[in-house]
């Protein structure tokens, strides 16, 4: 699998004021995150007056992965900001590709999360309550088992369903932003847009079970905008590969054709681990 064509400082596609911001400003680097897998760096951002908090991931501090190219992590969080944008649900923060300190890597807004939202629990009993979808058993720190569920919320599920879309392959709880506004984000998009089904998610709560009319309608219009001369084909093709974006075309015409919600695969571990 080969890597896309690098591409210069992101030239902003979107109208987004952010993504401008995040583009075209001077970026600080204040500190490191120092939990995450690679290089995630906290930064100012400052452009014509206005200044922003964000997330710079140079891709000089990315991992080497044995199923991604490497050097490529950053331009897929782009790639998956971008999906987000077409579908209208504004799920992934707006992230651009763009040189900085340490060279080109992804910057992303940073989110400031609203505390005490629960969107994940461990609950006792096989069945869950109201409210609530199973996701699968986990074992607890005493050693008894517990199921492990996530909120019946419409903002999840318009995540699941981009999450097959882009084929994450790691949406952890972790993962999952909610803000004060009653919105939810969702960061962490590296390890996306394989050509291989790699789908693993804690948002399996809706698997097998039909599609809202809101997704079938956003599908069809990714799937016109994934066209060969499409609005996000063309966006997409300096940042992942032709196969992976021909593999894009075809899990939104499955999802289309199928009308529900994927299935966990038993060729690979569904879940990510850990899973938080």
């Amino acid at each position: 699998m080969s890597a896309p064509e690098r591409i210069p400082p992101r030239s902003v596609t979107t109208a987004d004021p952010a993504a401008e911001l995040l583009a075209r400003g001077e970026l600080t680097v204040r500190g490191r995150i120092r939990e995450a897998s690679n290089a995630a760096l906290y930064c100012t951002v400052t452009h014509e007056g206005r200044e922003a908090t964000c997330i710079y991931k140079p891709v000089a501090g990315e991992r080497p992965l044995w199923d991604f190219p490497e050097g490529t992590l950053a331009a897929r969080e782009v790639a998956a900001y971008e999906v987000s944008e077409a579908t209208g649900w504004g799920i992934v923060p707006p992230t651009v590709l763009r040189d900085g300190p340490y060279g080109e890597g992804m910057c992303q807004l940073w989110i400031d999360t609203a505390p005490g939202t629960e969107l994940l629990a461990l609950v006792d009993g096989e069945e869950p309550e109201r409210g609530w979808k199973a996701i699968g058993f986990a074992e607890t720190g005493e050693g008894r088992p517990a199921l492990l569920v996530h909120a019946d919320d419409e903002r999840l599920r318009r995540m699941a369903v981009l999450d097959a879309v882009i084929n994450n392959a790691d949406r952890k709880g972790g993962h999952l932003l909610p803000t004060a506004d009653g919105r939810l984000y969702g960061i962490d998009h590296g390890v996306t847009f394989n050509a291989e089904d790699k789908l693993r998610t804690l948002l399996w709560g809706w698997a097998g079970e039909p599609l809202p009319q809101e997704a079938l309608d956003v599908l069809e219009r990714l799937r016109h905008a994934l066209t060969a001369e499409g609005p996000l084909t063309a966006v997409l093709t300096p940042l992942i590969t032709p196969a992976e974006i021909d593999a894009t075309r075809a899990r939104v015409d499955l999802l289309l054709t199928t009308g529900v919600h994927p299935q966990p695969g038993t060729d690979w571990p569904a879940i990510p681990w850990p899973p938080v």
